[in-house]
């Protein structure tokens, strides 16, 4: 980072990383600009610690009082519903499983906050997110994961593209959570130890996605619970709450453990599997590609992430007419669920990605 003193918006939910993330800038010399994205309405039942209460927004005006910036509130309510939450019901509804923060970050986080940081007269935007940038001989930006691999966040950032790369600053990427922390005590800021974040922009009691049904009035398509021998093994009220490789919640006890194996949108057929060598799949086809490297000419070996938590394995990636690609595996990988990420890495620097469409 520079101590040009140019000016930065950084994007402030009110949490720990984003304080220390406008901190840091702050010290490097730049004129911070604090800016919390509003996505939901404040009302009755609402988590006062979520993204759609008053307390996040409270807490990043007193952390930018503290280190003397100046902080606004972005209301992105109905584009956030727009260009996040209906696309991701509308995947739920197909059978798949979406994932929001992915879309989020491109649409929202380094798209419409840029078109209000240019208001603002900054040409960059800093989020609290553990990744890290760096400039390549030529020029283009390098996304690589976070110095704290277990809260690396690099798989939900592919997306953003070599554009939202050039004027993405992510200041926390070099240091630990604890680290984080540790500085947000030292500098007495109101979000040194307020807890992190899951889901927070929107919760119910039986998960996401049924939080995401409610918020966009979507229709759920209940159906047949079966083993993969298409014996009936109950009911359910909704293919929403289901998710490949998904062990807990299925409504139904089989005296030994079951994980769904696949999800049908045509009728709402469920199929459950007590043999988990059904959730293996050695090769996927994925669409929606951002490559953020000039080396997918052709096929490609490099590491391959399927979800978030799970560790990328090796494969060999093969473009297809410029918008999707074959991955094929070296080693079978487990419960790959359609609508997911797939993230393709060479060590820690991210190379690009795209959407699950298939297993195979």
């Amino acid at each position: 980072m520079s101590s040009s003193r140019g000016r930065i918006v950084v994007a402030m939910s009110g949490g720990v990383d984003s304080s220390v993330a406008a901190a840091l800038l702050v010290r490097a010399g730049f004129d911070v600009a604090g800016v919390t994205m509003r996505f939901r309405p404040c009302g009755e039942g609402v988590d006062p610690g979520s993204c759609c209460g008053i307390d996040g927004v409270a807490t990043a005006k007193k952390v930018a009082d503290r280190l003397g910036f100046s902080h606004e509130v972005f209301q992105v309510g109905l584009e956030f519903e727009d260009r996040v939450l209906r696309p991701s019901w509308d995947e739920y509804a197909a059978g798949r499983t979406p994932n929001p923060c992915v879309r989020c970050n491109r649409e929202i986080k380094f798209d419409l906050l840029a078109e209000y940081a240019r208001l603002l007269d900054a040409d960059h935007i800093a989020t609290g997110h553990y990744a890290r940038i760096d400039l390549g001989g030529d020029g283009r930006p390098i996304l690589r994961r976070g110095v704290d691999v277990s809260k690396d966040q690099t798989y939900f950032l592919f997306d953003i593209g070599l554009e939202g790369l050039q004027r993405a600053v992510f200041p926390v990427g070099h240091l630990s959570k604890p680290e984080v922390r540790a500085e947000a005590r030292a500098l007495g800021l109101a979000s040194a130890d307020r807890p992190d974040s899951q889901d927070a922009c929107l919760a119910h009691e039986a998960g996401f996605a049924e939080a995401l049904r409610i918020s966009v009035n979507g229709t759920a398509l209940p159906g047949l619970l079966k083993d993969r021998d298409g014996k009936v093994l109950g009911r359910h009220e909704g293919i929403h709450r289901f998710t490949i490789g998904q062990r807990q919640g299925t409504g139904v006890a089989l005296g030994q453990r079951a994980w769904v194996s696949s999800i049908d949108a045509t009728d709402g057929t469920v199929v459950l599997t007590t043999d988990p060598k059904d959730l293996l799949t050695s090769a996927l086809k994925a669409s929606m590609t951002t490559w953020l490297s000039t080396r997918f000419v052709g096929p490609t070996r490099c590491d391959v992430q399927v979800r978030y938590r799970s560790p990328a394995v090796p494969a060999l990636v093969t473009p297809v007419d410029g918008e999707g690609c074959r991955v094929a595996f070296d080693r079978p990988v487990r419960a790959v669920a359609p609508g997911q990420a797939v993230v393709f890495y060479d060590g820690d620097v991210v190379l690009g990605g795209g959407r699950i469409d298939q297993s195979l």
